[in-house]
């Protein structure tokens, strides 16, 4: 057994990994109740945050390989995260108006604070839970036995078939293609972030800030549960326009992953490294 190991270190090494990422939320799901999870919902967030900390520990590092160490610069990447990610979205939406001819208009009924601040808690969780899987531990391994190309294909897939591979988008080809477009795009912004601020902080905040406003800086309802709403959505009678919008959404969010990769020619990052 020793001989094998050895002989196939790295081999060995994504199975650890992937039997301690399921064993953490396996066991993450038993501990986790309905009351637990609506006022605690971070189980499964500290129990990989544990595990990729062991992992690290076997290599000789730490979770300052992933910026995980509370400076006042790794976290504050947080809440710019959620900003860029928040305004990407709207960047988006926008492009995707002046297509369609779709405008925002500001919710009218009363906004329910309280479910926009709630959400942002709720969502924290799944998002960073999907940090850890896709640009966590393992995308960092991939890319120090490969590269960086290898890495993103290979998550950026995995990252894809999690979000096609459900029972209600399957169904769906509409879902299917936008998803099969967006997801890549989405891993290639996350990965960038990551790359590029050295700080896993980032990618969860933007990651965290386009979810957030997919339901609640621009909804499809006056309902208050939004800041902006769609009083009239365009739906697609052929294939031909529907495939053009999502072009044109993730062209937007590529550019915005360009302007992160370009980050160390903005002036004020230089000066901070500096």
């Amino acid at each position: 057994m020793k001989r094998i190991l050895s002989k196939y270190p790295i081999f060995f090494r994504f199975v650890l990994t992937l039997f301690l990422f399921a064993f953490a939320l396996f066991f993450s799901g038993i501990i986790d109740t309905p009351f637990l999870k609506c006022y605690f919902p971070f189980t499964s967030v500290i129990l990989l945050t544990l595990v990729t900390w062991g992992l690290f520990k076997i290599d000789g590092k730490s979770l300052k390989c992933l910026g995980l160490n509370l400076s006042m610069r790794n976290v504050s990447f947080l809440p710019l995260g959620i900003f860029i990610g928040a305004i990407a979205f709207m960047l988006a939406k926008y492009c995707r108006g002046l297509y369609t001819g779709e405008t925002f208009e500001i919710t009218t009924s009363s906004i329910n604070y309280k479910v926009l601040l709630y959400s942002l808690y709720t969502i924290l969780p799944t998002v960073a839970v999907e940090e850890f899987l896709f640009r966590g531990y393992a995308f960092k391994k991939i890319i120090e036995v490969s590269n960086v190309v290898i890495a993103n294909i290979l998550f950026g897939t995995l990252f894809m078939l999690i979000h096609i591979l459900d029972s209600e988008v399957i169904q769906n080809k509409g879902m299917v293609i936008f998803l099969l477009i967006s997801i890549p795009v989405g891993h290639l912004l996350f990965a960038t972030a990551l790359l590029k601020s050295k700080t896993l902080f980032f990618p969860i905040g933007i990651h965290l800030g386009n979810n957030w406003a997919t339901h609640h800086l621009i909804a499809n309802y006056n309902n208050g549960n939004s800041i902006f709403y769609i009083p009239e959505t365009v739906t697609f009678e052929t294939w031909t326009p529907f495939i053009i919008v999502i072009l044109i959404f993730n062209a937007t969010f590529l550019i915005v992953t360009y302007l992160i990769w370009k980050w160390s020619d903005f002036h004020w990052i230089k000066k901070q490294k500096e």
